[in-house]
C-alpha cells in the first residue's frame, strides 16, 4: 500500500507556505503585530509538521520535497516585503536580502543543472545551510518583531552579520559540495 500525499505533516506543511502571500500583505498594510503573529504561527507549523511526520510514520518524499520549499517562500516573501516596504520602524538591509535570495538562486540552479547533466541526485541539507536557515528565520522575526512593537534595536546590525557570513559559508560549502561529489545517487 503507498503511503498517503495528503497527511497531517503535508498538509501543515502546505498551510505555511499559504502564508507567506497572507504575511506579505500584512506587511504592506502596515498591520505588523498580525504579521508577527502570522510569522510565529508558521514557525509552530513548521515544528509541528516534522515533529508529527516522524512520530506518525509520515514521512513522505512529498514532505521532505515541501519542507525546504515552504521555508524558502517564506523566507523570499519577507526578506522582499521586509526589505523594500516604506515606512518601517526597521527594515531588512538590502545587501542581506541581495546575497540571501541571489545564494538560493545559485542552489536551484545548480541542482537543475547537475540533475539535468547527471541524473537524478539528492543533495541533503547540510548543517551549514540549516544555520545559515536558522539565521534568516531569526532576522526576518527581529525585524517583524520591532516592527510589531514600533521600536528600533542597534544590536539587529549584528544578527544580520552572522546571517550574512552563514548565507556565504553554507553557499561556499554547497557549491564545494557539489563539485566534490555532484550529490548522492539515489538508492536503486
Amino acid at each position: 500500500m503507498s503511503t498517503p500525499v495528503l497527511t497531517v505533516a503535508n498538509l501543515l506543511t502546505m498551510s505555511r507556505m499559504s502564508l507567506a502571500p497572507l504575511l506579505v500583505v500584512l506587511v504592506l498594510w502596515g498591520e505588523m503585530q498580525w504579521a508577527f503573529a502570522i510569522f510565529v504561527f508558521a514557525g509552530v507549523t513548521d515544528l509541528l509538521d516534522g515533529v508529527i511526520a516522524r512520530r506518525s510514520g509520515q514521512q513522505t518524499t512529498l514532505g521532505a520535497m515541501l519542507d525546504p520549499v515552504a521555508d524558502k517562500i517564506l523566507l523570499t516573501s519577507c526578506f522582499v516585503a521586509l526589505t523594500w516596504t516604506p515606512g518601517l520602524s526597521s527594515s531588512l538591509p538590502a545587501w542581506l536580502t541581495v546575497v540571501t535570495l541571489s545564494r538560493d538562486a545559485m542552489i536551484i540552479v545548480s541542482v537543475v543543472v547537475v540533475n539535468m547533466t547527471l541524473g537524478r541526485r539528492v543533495f541533503y541539507p547540510s548543517v551549514l545551510g540549516k544555520l545559515s536557515t536558522l539565521s534568516q528565520l531569526v532576522s526576518v522575526g527581529l525585524v517583524l518583531l520591532l516592527n510589531a512593537v514600533g521600536m528600533r534595536f542597534p544590536g539587529a546590525v549584528y544578527v544580520y552579520q552572522l546571517t550574512l557570513a552563514l548565507t556565504v559559508a553554507s553557499a561556499a560549502h554547497y557549491a564545494y559540495l557539489a563539485t566534490a561529489r555532484r550529490g548522492a545517487k539515489p538508492p536503486a
